[in-house]
Formats: structure tokens, sequence, C-alpha cells
């Protein structure tokens, strides 16, 4: 039962963790742009001219385009990397604040942060902090907003300054943006808007909500795979187990089928007997490794596994996740673990059966 319910444990975390960053990744990316177009040179992404929205507008079907201005700040500090935004960008258009507010596009030197980056820094609404520009001497910022926890998976690490200082901080060449946001009118048509773009620009990268969604997907499914493989030494520990059971039953136990067939127990008997036995140990086995698994990831925080699927990030988001259960999932978990550990205490118990219960007692 032990083993049994630690590999449960373990596989179950693993799968509700993962569904459960797929759903919440799902869910923020609904709000995200249709389309990103970024450039490339090299293979790399380098900034676009803001010139290109006006012709993107002039693409039919697309309702809405504009310039983004943002990039990543390493802060030696706490030796973590931020992700700075414009105060005009979409992720600002979410109000949802602790306290404070979001810097005006044209104000100076005012910046929100995540809690994340107020908690690693230990500054709040009124502190002062200075970082590094791409120049190479300091901007000092007032701290005029602290986003609210729960909104932690998307600002952890987020800095959201005007548009007048991210260009200073980064240096952004005049006429210049980080990428270009599309909105269009049929969003079946994403795809043939994305090719029109590729056209006119060959030197362009158009990304698709559904491509990043797709990625996100892939990523949570590698990193998964790995802690499952990480603990294949359970999984294995739990296969030669029943393999054990499979190859025979110990001495004792076939003495006790042998009694009762010498009693009058007919061979059904016997094997319902065993039926209900390898599945009440299998179910309560699995029972306890899915509710431990359970409360681990949404009670707990997933303590032991969130690292690992969270990322590289020094500022790890400090959230609740929101239950989400694949009962597909589950059903498969159970499929290969409850339905073999029965089939391998039946089989042998009919072999016992079906043997002359005197030949059984003497072994």
């Amino acid at each position: 039962i032990i083993v049994f319910a630690f590999v449960v444990f373990v596989t179950g975390s693993v799968l509700f963790l993962t569904y459960a960053f797929k759903r919440e990744a799902a869910i923020i990316l609904k709000g995200s742009p249709e389309l990103i177009v970024q450039r490339t040179m090299a293979g790399r992404h380098e900034l676009v001219s803001e010139r290109m929205t006006d012709e993107i507008l002039g693409i039919p079907g697309v309702s809405k385009a504009e310039p983004r201005h943002w990039g990543y700040y390493y802060d030696p500090v706490i030796k973590a990397n931020y992700t700075v935004v414009s105060s005009s960008s979409r992720i600002s258009s979410s109000n949802r604040l602790l306290r404070g507010t979001i810097p005006p596009v044209d104000a100076q030197q005012v910046i929100a942060v995540g809690n994340g980056i107020a908690r690693a820094r230990l500054i709040d609404i009124g502190s002062e902090v200075s970082l590094r520009t791409a120049a190479g001497d300091y901007m000092r910022f007032t701290i005029a907003g602290v986003f609210e926890s729960e909104s932690e998976l998307l600002t952890a690490d987020l800095i959201v300054m005007s548009l007048y200082d991210i260009k200073r901080f980064f240096g952004f060449p005049d006429g210049m943006a980080t990428d270009i946001v599309v909105s269009v009118s049929n969003e079946a048509e994403t795809p043939v808007i994305a090719g029109k773009i590729r056209k006119r620009f060959p030197d362009s990268r158009p990304i698709l909500r559904g491509d990043i969604i797709r990625t996100y997907d892939a990523v949570f499914g590698w990193r998964s795979g790995l802690i499952l493989a990480l603990f294949s030494g359970a999984l294995i520990a739990f296969i030669i187990l029943a393999w054990d059971k499979a190859t025979g039953l110990g001495a004792d136990e076939k003495r006790e089928i042998g009694i009762l067939k010498a009693i009058g127990w007919e061979t059904s008997d016997v094997l319902e007997m065993k039926f209900w036995e390898g599945l009440s140990i299998s179910v309560t086995s699995f029972l306890l490794g899915i509710i431990a698994a359970y409360i681990h990831v949404f009670f707990l925080s997933a303590f032991l596994l969130e690292p690992v699927l969270k990322g590289w990030s020094v500022i790890y988001p400090s959230f609740r996740l929101t239950p989400f259960i694949s009962f597909y999932q589950l059903g498969m978990l159970m499929t290969l673990t409850v339905i073999p550990y029965i089939a391998s205490t039946i089989i042998p118990s009919w072999k016992a059966a079906i043997t002359d219960p005197d030949e059984v007692m003497r072994g």
C-alpha cells in the first residue's frame, strides 16, 4: 500500500500540476493579442520600425495594430531578471493593483512593480529604487504601485514604467519598438493575415496566439515528463512488486487457498475473494495517493515539484492554483495501476485454486 500510494502520489501530483498550469496559461493567453509581429535579423529578434504599423493597418481584416515597448533587465542585487513594459502596453490595462497606480504614459521616473520584486527588494509604495540604464548611468524611480498577489502569475517579475522612461531606460532609437501587436476582425483569418504580413515584410516573424498556447503545452509536457523520469525508480519498484505477485503466491497464501478448497469453497469463491481483496488494496492505495497529490498541489502549492515546472526564474510567483482535474488522466492512471494489480492478484490465485487441495497444502 505504501509503495502503491507513493507511486500514485508522485504521478498524480505531476498530472495535477501540469494540467493546472496548462489551464492557467490557456486562460491567461485568451486575453493576449491574436497576432504579434516581430522582426528578425540573422535568426535573432530585432527592433521593429513603428512605420510598419500603418502598413499593417492597411491589410484587409486588421482592426488594430500598435507598437509595444518592452524588454528584460537583469538586477545584480538579487540576481534576477525583470520584465519591463511601458504603461501603454496591454498588460498595464489590467488595473488590478494591491494599492497605488500605474504610471501615466508621460510620467517621469515613476514605476509600478510586481509583488515578487517588492518582496525581493524590500520595497513598497513611496520607496525609491535605482536601476542601471542601457547607457550605463542610473535612473532613480519612485514606486507608485504594487500589483496584488492574485495577479502574481502575470506580474511577479514585472516593472511598468512610462513610455518616455522606457525609451530612455533601454535606449530605444526614435521610431523603433520591440514588436507590434495586431488585432483582427475575424480570428479565423489570423493565419491568412499572418501570411500577408510575412509576404509584405520578409524579415518579419508573425506569431499567432495559438502557437504560443501550443508552446506552453509542449514546455509543461516536457517538464512533467522530466519529473516522471526522475521518479521512475518508484515506478520500477511498483512494477517489481506487481510482478512478484504475478509470479506466484507465498506458501502461506497457497495453504490458505488449499484449506478453503478443502472445506468446500469453489474456485469461483476463491477468485471472488481474491478479486475483492486486490480491489480493496488497490483502490485504497489509489485514493490515498490521489488525495495526497490533490492536497500537495492545490493546498500546499506543490512545494516539491513547483520549482521544476515553473522554470528558471529566481523570482518565483507565489499564487494558489485553481483546481483543474482531468478525469481522463485519472482514468488512465487508474487503468495503469489498479487493473494490473488486481490481475496480478487473481491469476496466481486461480492457478492455486485449480490445483488439488492436498497437493497445495503439502506445498
